[in-house]
């Protein structure tokens, strides 16, 4: 039934903010309810992205919970989104780039598999390589480049947060990603040392697929990331995701066929990558090789 009232990443995003804004304004689930006019089951339903928003409603909570008119604008664009079938998230549309949708979701999940075939995926990259990625796109404002570092550095604690327990983090990267310099020969040595660090990681995995490999299954999927969300206090998981980003925007498949193709990728992938001990030796060897300048 869940699956025909469209996807589930919009509702969930919205439920998501929705609760921190009631919480941020010191109000119970109850108390919002009575201010609503509605019963307490819909606000929780809302809350948990049980089922589509509507707009109207969005903005009667933005208004009880003093949001910004920034953040309530956003907010009732996702709630739109709440009814659409599959979902695409585009950039520079009535969502900011600020509200960043996919941050909730890795921040939530407790399994996430990360392919990569063109840059250091954003959870590994070192302040100075993502400055390295974003000097060349134009009309960017420095501010926002300050942000973008600040959400990243944020992201990053995932990593090796207590609580809620950090996820496992597995990636395979190609080779050309450690071979492409961004930035400077130093950042790049910086940047494949921040890599072997976090391979000391117990709940992280960095394998490395050679070129060698050829024109493999996953060279047609591109770059992606799956996640899988833990059961909490549900008796179902919130369903897995598939995230696949593109310069206008983002793709989100929630769907448990399309997982499953890309389970089949990630399958052919590790088959066909080093083990972390390899990937390990071949990272500090490109590491005094390429990027010793």
């Amino acid at each position: 039934m869940a699956d025909d009232m469209g996807s589930t990443v919009p509702r969930r995003q919205l439920g998501r903010a929705l609760r921190d804004l009631r919480t941020e304004a010191r109000m119970t689930l109850d108390g919002a309810a009575e201010a609503m006019q509605c019963s307490r089951q819909k606000m929780w339903r809302i809350e948990t992205g049980l089922g589509p928003t509507r707009a109207v409603d969005v903005k009667a909570m933005c208004e009880l919970y003093a949001a910004t008119p920034e953040l309530t604008a956003a907010l009732t664009a996702l709630a739109h989104e709440t009814k659409a079938k599959g979902w695409w998230h585009s950039y520079g549309d009535a969502i900011p780039d600020w509200f960043e949708l996919y941050v909730g979701l890795e921040s939530a999940a407790s399994h996430l598999r990360e392919h990569d075939d063109t840059l250091v995926p954003g959870l590994l990259q070192t302040p100075a390589y993502t400055r390295g990625v974003y000097q060349n796109r134009p009309n960017m404002p420095p501010e926002e480049l300050e942000e973008v570092l600040e959400v990243r550095r944020r992201r990053q604690e995932v990593l090796v947060r207590r609580r809620p327990k950090a996820p496992n983090l597995e990636w395979v990267l190609s080779e050309a990603v450690l071979l492409r310099c961004v930035g400077s020969p130093a950042t790049m040595a910086e940047q494949l040392d921040r890599l072997l660090e976090r391979t000391a990681l117990p709940n992280v995995s960095i394998r490395v697929l050679p070129l060698s490999a050829g024109a493999h299954y996953g060279a047609l999927a591109g770059a992606f990331v799956m996640l899988d969300f833990p059961l909490g206090n549900r008796v179902v998981p919130d369903p897995s995701i598939v995230y696949s980003e593109s310069v206008t925007g983002a793709l989100y498949l929630d769907r448990a066929e399309e997982f499953a193709v890309y389970e089949k990728v990630w399958a052919s992938l590790v088959s066909l990558s080093l083990d972390e001990e390899q990937s390990g030796r071949m990272i500090s060897k490109i590491k005094e090789e390429v990027h010793h300048g």
